[in-house]
């Protein structure tokens, strides 16, 4: 939040994602003064390593000895490089920096073409598994450094499973409820080409395990909070190997009384 040629040679290697070594001075893109972007990072096991909103800028990440996914002689030199942003994956390099979840972040500079990514915290591509880049619900056609990041972008980061990559869940919910009163939620699907439907059997839930329910064939669900006094719970929905959703603060008023919003 790479080339044709080297996304293929990593899709057959791997299905990860690389981003390249030495784009042209001339060709990178300037995010607006102040603009921000959304990253999310997911590991294995659907656990969720980061939700967080940074200012996208050029940033230098640091290749690793252990970034060895690719097979033998495909290790990081150790070496530091600089990937000019706004990237997916300067993202993910710029937030590796402050948030200890996402490191150590296992990149490998062993190919002539670019960088390729093994790891990011405790999850690491292992077996089939790789690195799946979405932006705005939709995969990447080319990998991290291509993809140029625009104010207000949505970066997901998921180390999928297996090919084809699990569809990403999003929940839509009300920024602002009242205590004890019934609401709906909803939640949808999105594949690999950003393509949105309703999903069956969710379960939607607090983070803290409260309010937990499951939506219809129509995505649709309802869901009753209450507190004695203001403030908020965050929910999540989760479906099978599916991509669990961003989580959603619902605001709980009491009496028409509410805590200030931040949504």
């Amino acid at each position: 939040m790479p080339r044709l040629i080297s996304f293929r040679l990593l899709a057959a290697c791997a299905l990860a994602l690389v981003v390249s070594l030495a784009p042209a001075a001339g060709a990178v893109a300037k995010a607006p003064k102040g603009a921000t972007a959304e990253l999310r990072v997911v590991g294995k096991g659907g656990k969720v390593l980061t939700e967080e909103t940074l200012q996208p800028g050029t940033t230098t990440i640091k290749t690793s000895p252990k970034a060895n996914c690719f097979g033998s002689g495909t290790a990081g030199s150790g070496k530091s490089v600089t990937i000019k942003g706004p990237t997916a994956l300067g993202l993910l390099g710029q937030a590796s920096k402050s948030n200890p979840a996402l490191r150590p972040l296992l990149i490998t500079d062993a190919f002539d073409f670019g960088l390729g990514i093994c790891g990011v915290g405790t999850s690491k591509v292992s077996g089939k598994a790789s690195w799946y880049l979405k932006v705005n619900h939709k995969g990447a056609s080319v990998s991290g450094d291509a993809v140029k990041l625009k104010a207000g972008d949505e970066v997901l980061w998921d180390l999928a499973p297996s090919y084809p990559y699990p569809n990403e869940l999003a929940l839509v919910a009300p920024e602002r409820v009242e205590s004890g009163v019934p609401f709906e939620v909803r939640v949808y699907s999105y594949d690999e080409k950003g393509k949105r439907k309703p999903v069956a059997g969710a379960k939607i839930a607090g983070i803290g395990g409260v309010a937990a329910a499951v939506s219809d064939g129509e995505g649709r669900a309802t869901i009753t909070l209450t507190a004695d006094v203001p403030q908020y719970e965050t929910l999540q929905a989760t479906h099978g190997k599916e991509i669990p959703s961003a989580a959603e603060p619902v605001y709980l008023c009491v009496a028409g009384a509410c805590i200030q919003t931040t949504k």
